[in-house]
């Protein structure tokens, strides 16, 4: 494992999700899937997870932060279907105005998807 200053986070956009990188080695994911609502457009965030490897270090934190700062930069409201996620935004009162809650079409769109 290299040191944490090699740690970063990129936007797949065409895959759907925010990449957590040791150098080139992608060593967890956050998963989204885009959604135009009627009302504005939104990412469904539906998994987050990080390499056992590297558990404890607070990198799907730094992952979390990375992917919703980026959702609501691009203009679009969080949904927090993922357990980490929804868990991540409790503990961030600042992020709560950019969420929404779960709604069924949000399930419905999910189960549409093949993961």
């Amino acid at each position: 494992m290299e040191t944490e200053s090699d740690i970063t986070v990129r936007h797949n956009a065409d895959g759907h999700r925010y990449e957590l990188l040791d150098g080139d080695a992608v060593i967890g994911e956050a998963h989204y899937l885009p959604f135009d609502g009627a009302d504005e457009p939104r990412r469904i965030f539906y998994h987050t997870t990080v390499d056992d490897a590297y558990s404890g270090q607070g990198l799907a934190s730094t992952l979390s932060r990375v992917a919703l700062d980026g959702t609501i930069a691009d203009g679009k409201t969080i949904v927090p279907v993922c357990p980490y996620i929804k868990s991540w935004l409790g503990k961030h009162d600042d992020y709560q105005p950019h969420a929404t809650a779960v709604r069924p079409t949000h399930l419905q769109a999910l189960s549409g998807m093949n993961r």
